[in-house]
């Protein structure tokens, strides 16, 4: 469907929505004539005013003057003299596929690549462009496979996308914004409703008579009705508008490997979903570590650090990009699946085109390390900005790990504060377990099936203790850990490419393996928590409290 076609039908759909609203009205001011003239004077009066309120949405989603503007994300605008290179690329691409470059180019902190138009007369004349390019994208991507990324995002420039999307977003938000109003009315409506009915509960209770439940079905349902035709309308449309988006973007597919090769347009698709997932990764376990401790990692390397990562994760992320994710297609998705559109690209014609490397797209950039740390202050909160700078990566592991552990707050923390006036702490624990009462309190744990039941029988019963014994492991061993973060004798070894190790005093290995303290540590748990517990292991292996001087 050309671009043409394209805007006829956003225009169609559009004038569907206010023809809609059109005969809701006509339909509601013939009820009111009808009631007007036939009906009681009270039963008219009343059906007016229900019509008139009705109405008020209506009008209200009709009139919306301006197409509303999407929020930009947050990110760092770059001028050609901040980077020439980078801009030169830019345009370069932009004269290959035939089409204006953009007029600003922003970086920001996602895995992702997006063009926007500002146009006027909603679409009908072109307006100021802009590029949105993720730092990320640019760290896991080669340059070859950046041309490729942005061919596609040009070309949505020249099949006039950015200009055409005017009129759906604008059909989009308005029938969202009429369907919410109906809702918020229906809400009001129930609210005030349950609130006379909870009034009236009141009196009859204090006047010692039964209650009736409070039911506020009925209340509202007329904006409801309302609310589900427009948004059985909203399906249509939402169907019809993501459709020619989806369309859009095999077109800007084929535009990617015209400009910039088959191989380097399929290799970029591939790449993507798994800098994505990655990213997600990196953030949740890396780059966000040091909140709870309000550190952040030192300065440009709340980004930088992505790089390393991928570095050292090479070979289990080759794995990801030749498992294509397998999602299913939905009529409501904006972009096709990510596997159907590799296989649409990697089924042309080889063109000879795009399999050179051309070195990291990062290295486009003047000064990578003094861009990610500007990228810091453009994308972060300023309550996040005022957080301590970890010196090294390991420094942020062993403070976040200390905050986390003193926080601790396990099943066992909130049962043992059940049974001791001390705080639940790990020698309190060993108290009550020398005192034999470690199977009481065993009996307050959230377990599933039988202990769920608060059987009476559970201090001696072994199918009970079996089942208790995982959980109350768990926790043990982190108050252990806890206790020794206490008196800081853990060393916590930072690793990019697995999970970080902990080592107690005294160990060559980490907490998993099978040598030195590791092994005394499970033996010591294993005992405390044996059907006739032993602690003496345990209160070995924990360093002496310090006294008073």
């Amino acid at each position: 469907m050309g671009a043409t076609l394209r805007a006829l039908r956003a225009l169609v759909l559009l004038c569907g929505f206010y023809l809609l609203s059109l005969v809701l009205l006509a339909v509601a001011a013939g009820i009111d004539v009808a009631a007007v003239t036939w009906a009681p004077d009270a039963l008219a009066g009343k059906i007016v005013i229900v019509s008139f309120l009705l109405a008020v949405p209506v009008v209200r989603g009709m009139f919306m003057l301006r197409t509303p503007k999407g929020e930009d994300p947050p990110g760092l605008p770059v001028t050609e003299a901040d980077e020439p290179r980078l801009w030169a690329l830019v345009r370069e691409l932009a004269a290959a596929t035939g089409t204006r470059a953009p007029k600003a180019v922003v970086l920001t902190g996602d895995v992702n690549a997006a063009v926007s138009e500002e146009p006027r007369l909603l679409g009908l004349r072109p307006g100021p462009r802009s590029l949105y390019l993720g730092v990320p994208l640019l760290t896991g991507l080669t340059e070859a496979q950046l041309k490729a990324v942005l061919a596609h995002e040009y070309g949505h420039f020249t099949g006039g996308d950015t200009r055409l999307s005017a009129l759906a977003v604008r059909g989009r938000v308005q029938i969202a914004r009429t369907v919410g109003h109906f809702h918020a009315r229906a809400d009001g409506k129930e609210a005030a409703e349950r609130a006379r009915q909870e009034q009236a509960a009141a009196k009859r209770t204090a006047k010692g008579k039964r209650t009736k439940e409070i039911d506020t079905a009925g209340a509202g349902i007329t904006y409801r009705l309302m609310a589900a035709v427009y948004t059985a309308y909203a399906k249509l449309y939402m169907r019809a508008t993501l459709s020619t988006a989806r369309a859009q973007e095999y077109a800007a597919d084929l535009a990617a490997a015209r400009i910039a090769g088959r191989d380097a347009t399929a290799s970029a698709l591939r790449e993507i979903p798994v800098l994505s997932a990655a990213h997600d990764f990196y953030l949740d376990s890396y780059a966000t570590l040091g909140l709870p401790a309000r550190q952040l990692p030192p300065r440009g390397q709340f980004f930088g650090g992505f790089g390393r990562m991928l570095t050292a994760r090479g070979t289990e992320l080759a794995g990801l990009r030749a498992d294509l994710p397998a999602e299913p297609g939905s009529p409501y998705d904006s972009h096709p699946p990510i596997a159907d559109r590799v296989r649409r690209t990697e089924a042309l014609p080889a063109d000879g085109r795009g399999t050179e490397d051309g070195g990291p797209a990062l290295a486009l950039l003047t000064d990578p390390a003094r861009t990610l740390a500007a990228l810091e202050d453009a994308v972060l909160t300023d309550e996040v900005r005022q957080f301590e700078r970890a010196g090294e990566w390991e420094q942020l592991l062993s403070s976040s790990m200390a905050v986390g552990l003193a926080s601790l707050d396990t099943p066992l923390h909130r049962a043992l504060a059940l049974h001791t006036e001390d705080r639940p702490t790990l020698p309190a624990l060993l108290r009550l377990i020398d005192d034999g009462r470690l199977w009481q309190l065993a009996q307050c744990l959230p377990l599933p099936g039988r202990a769920a039941a608060g059987t009476t029988a559970g201090t001696a019963d072994r199918e009970f203790r079996e089942s208790v014994r995982p959980v109350l492991r768990d926790s043990l061993q982190s108050m252990v850990l806890a206790e020794f973060s206490a008196r800081s004798l853990l060393n916590w070894e930072f690793s990019w490419s697995r999970p970080a190790a902990v080592r107690l005093p005294g160990s060559a290995s980490d907490l998993d393996g099978e040598a030195g303290t590791e092994a005394t540590l499970r033996a010591a748990v294993t005992a405390a928590l044996a059907d006739h517990p032993d602690t003496a292991l345990l209160r070995a292996l924990l360093p002496p409290t310090p006294q008073p001087a």
